[in-house]
Formats: C-alpha cells, sequence, structure tokens
C-alpha cells in the first residue's frame, strides 16, 4: 500500500465527468487559431488579454463571452477540434467517461446548421472512445433564455440524430427561466425517448429544482446547489439519489459561493445526496476535472475516502449500463486500497 499525496491521488484516480459544456471548453490559443482560419475578428487582441476577461462577477457576465467566443465556430472541422481538444486535456487527467451538452441553439440562431454541429463534437467522441478510450454520452441542451417554441425546432431538428444523442438538457441564463418554462417540449423530448436533465438552483431558487423535478421530469439536476435552502427538498434528493452534478470553480467564479471554504459539498455528503464534481465550462473557470477535485480537497481539506467517495458517486450517477459500472467501482475501490 503506497501512501501517495492527495494531488497524485486525485491525478491517478479514474474519473467521469457529468457536467460539462463543449462550448465552454474553447481555450483561447485554440479560439484565436479557429478565428483566423475562418477570418472572423475576436474583440480581443491577444491570448493573454482575452485570458485577462475571462473574469466574472455573475452567470450573465459569463455567458456574455462565452456567446461571443461560439461565433468563431462554423465548419464541421471547428467542432471536432474544440471536441478533441478537450478529451485529449481530460485524457491527461483520467477522465475515462464523459457525459457532454453542447448547445446546437447557439449555432443554429448563427446560421449553422445543426448537422454540422453534432457531426462535428459526434465524430470527434468517436474518435475519442476509439483512440482514447473515453467512452461517452451526448445531451442537448435548449437555452433557456429563448422561447420554448426554439426548442421544440431544436428537437425537431435532433431527431435524425436520435442515436447520437442520449438526453436533453436546460442551461443558460436561470434568473427569470425556470423550468416550468419548457414543460411541454420535454414532455415530448420523453416521448421522443430521451433522458431529460437540468440546470436547476445554480442562482435561480430551490423552487425551479422542484420544477425539473415535478415537470421535466429530470433524472438529475445539474448544479442543484440551493436545495439546501430545503430541508424537504434536501429530503427527496437524497431518498431518490437523485444526483447533483456540482462545478465546484464554477461556482467560485460566478460567486455562487464567495470561498471555497464555504463550499456546500461537505454538507451535501453529509445528508446522503449523491453528489458529483464536475468543471462545467473549465477554459473559462480555471480548472477541468483534476483542478476542480485539486482546489476543493485544499479548501475543504478532504480525505482520500471523500475523494474516493465523490469519484464513485459520479460513476453511480452516470448512465453507464450496470456492467460497466460495477467494473468501474471496483477498479476505484481497488485504487483507494492500494493508494
Amino acid at each position: 500500500m503506497s501512501n501517495i499525496s492527495i494531488e497524485k491521488f486525485i491525478e491517478g484516480i479514474p474519473k467521469t465527468e457529468l457536467h460539462l459544456h463543449i462550448e465552454g471548453t474553447f481555450e483561447p490559443e485554440l479560439m484565436f487559431e479557429i478565428a483566423k482560419r475562418n477570418n472572423k475578428k475576436i474583440s480581443y487582441n491577444s491570448v493573454e488579454e482575452l485570458k485577462k476577461a475571462y473574469s466574472f462577477n455573475n452567470l450573465q457576465e459569463f455567458l456574455d463571452i462565452y456567446y461571443a467566443g461560439a461565433n468563431v465556430l462554423i465548419e464541421e472541422q471547428d467542432f471536432y477540434d474544440l471536441t478533441w481538444a478537450y478529451l485529449n486535456k481530460v485524457h491527461e487527467q483520467n477522465v475515462v467517461h464523459v457525459e457532454i451538452f453542447f448547445d446546437p441553439q447557439t449555432h443554429t440562431d448563427r446560421g449553422i446548421s445543426f448537422d454540422t454541429v453534432i457531426k462535428g463534437i459526434y465524430h470527434a467522441l468517436e474518435d475519442g472512445k476509439e483512440q482514447l478510450g473515453i467512452s461517452f454520452k451526448l445531451i442537448m441542451s435548449f437555452l433557456r433564455h429563448l422561447d420554448e417554441a426554439s426548442a421544440f425546432k431544436t428537437l425537431e431538428q435532433a431527431l435524425p440524430y436520435k442515436k447520437w444523442i442520449s438526453a436533453v438538457g436546460l442551461d443558460s441564463s436561470e434568473l427569470g427561466n425556470p423550468p416550468s418554462k419548457f414543460e411541454r417540449v420535454f414532455t415530448k423530448a420523453q416521448e421522443e425517448g430521451f433522458i431529460t436533465v437540468a440546470h436547476a438552483g445554480e442562482e435561480g431558487p430551490a423552487e425551479y429544482i422542484w420544477e425539473a423535478l415535478d415537470l421535466l421530469k429530470v433524472t438529475r439536476i445539474d448544479h442543484g446547489n440551493r436545495c439546501l435552502d430545503d430541508e424537504k427538498l434536501v429530503q427527496r434528493i437524497a431518498n431518490s439519489q437523485i444526483p447533483l452534478t456540482v462545478c465546484p470553480l464554477s461556482n467560485l467564479e460566478l460567486k455562487v459561493v464567495t470561498d471555497l471554504k464555504d463550499h456546500p459539498i461537505p454538507k451535501m455528503m453529509e445528508k446522503n445526496i449523491l453528489v458529483t464534481v464536475n468543471s462545467d465550462d473549465p477554459a473559462y473557470f480555471g480548472g477541468y476535472m483534476n483542478e476542480n477535485y485539486l482546489e476543493i480537497a485544499r479548501a475543504l481539506d478532504l480525505s482520500k475516502q471523500q475523494i474516493t467517495t465523490l469519484v464513485k458517486n459520479s460513476f453511480k450517477a452516470s448512465w453507464l449500463s450496470d456492467d460497466e459500472k460495477e467494473k468501474r467501482l471496483s477498479e476505484i475501490e481497488a485504487y483507494f486500497q492500494n493508494n
């Protein structure tokens, strides 16, 4: 039994990521490269200047720059390169399974076809499975600041690619855009066989989490920090083992928490919530999976046992087959015992 540092322990443990926006992995270097290739102007003069702009006071400020960055993505190859860069990055961090979001409306609203977007992303994911051994599921998110009609149109465009898409989600500006706004389109998505998830309780109230569960029939809540404001909700989430896909560095950057020392993860674990760690939009929030684990381990003084529990939670919360889950969970347990 080796007694490696918590840093080495985190680096080596096999992980899965369940809350990741592929457009949020757009590193400044790649953004400039693709912008140049497509003759698109970026309103920043250098990679450094762009990185300096990655400092946000809230979700909306981040979204403004996120959508601006997405503007340079035009060709299928761009979406491929974006996804491929992410997969290579997380492969180095021992991530073995990903369930990632993409936002078709961000692109179709500016005239890029749905086919272009999904083909680029999907082919990279397939290559990642083949060459890097990273299994995957794809989640199509509706933008909640747009209307339900736009979401219905996007669902329509997705139907030919049903085999490629496992679930539908809901993201973008939360305040003032409750899950109830999308009840009908989520019902339709379920009729078509999609799993449903939704961002709720990041900046929005606990009430939005109830709506996501009761009206959108979600199997996972993305973020969900605000569930702690409502004891009855906490009990429901814990009893049903509805996973929360929590994103520590994102929470810090978007001022959902002011200090990682106050992060609710330990409280969630105490309350028997199936809480998981994810990176959300790592290019913008200063860290991928290992950085998220490392930063909370340091801030909250987490033990190897707690880290192992969080990693196991992610595999339990994933959409891998039961056999796959069993296999991964025993690998993680063995890793823990040896280190």
